[in-house]
């Protein structure tokens, strides 16, 4: 049987990965078309870009790994709850919808981190 640790964080890498992958190429071709040539740009901008797309790609997916969590125990406790005492469906719905505000930090944060590229 697999660690649900070792599985959570192959999966984590994996969206990492993914989102890290996909975010360069359009960088690149964001500053080829600004008519900078492959030769005048350095290294080092191209680490500074690889770094702050990571960063924008962690914050984003820290963000939603975090939010699924507590709204999985939320919903979890929730149900529960609305099946002795339905009229609790309105409280239930907002502890669930809270969570999400931390999706929208890591999306600002992320959104910061793309602009100072």
């Amino acid at each position: 049987m697999v660690n649900k640790t070792l599985l959570r964080t192959l999966v984590f890498v994996g969206i990492l990965t993914v989102a890290f992958c996909s975010a360069l190429p359009a960088f690149a071709q964001e500053h080829g078309a600004a008519g900078a040539d492959r030769a005048s740009t350095s290294i080092g901008e191209g680490l500074r870009v690889a770094g702050l797309a990571l960063g924008a790609a962690v914050a984003l997916a820290g963000a939603a790994l975090g939010t699924a969590r507590a709204q999985s125990a939320i919903g979890a406790g929730g149900t529960g709850a609305i099946a002795e005492k339905p009229e609790l469906f309105t409280n239930i719905v907002i502890l669930v919808a809270i969570p999400e505000t931390i999706v929208i930090f890591g999306f600002v944060m992320a959104f910061f981190l793309f602009g100072a590229i």
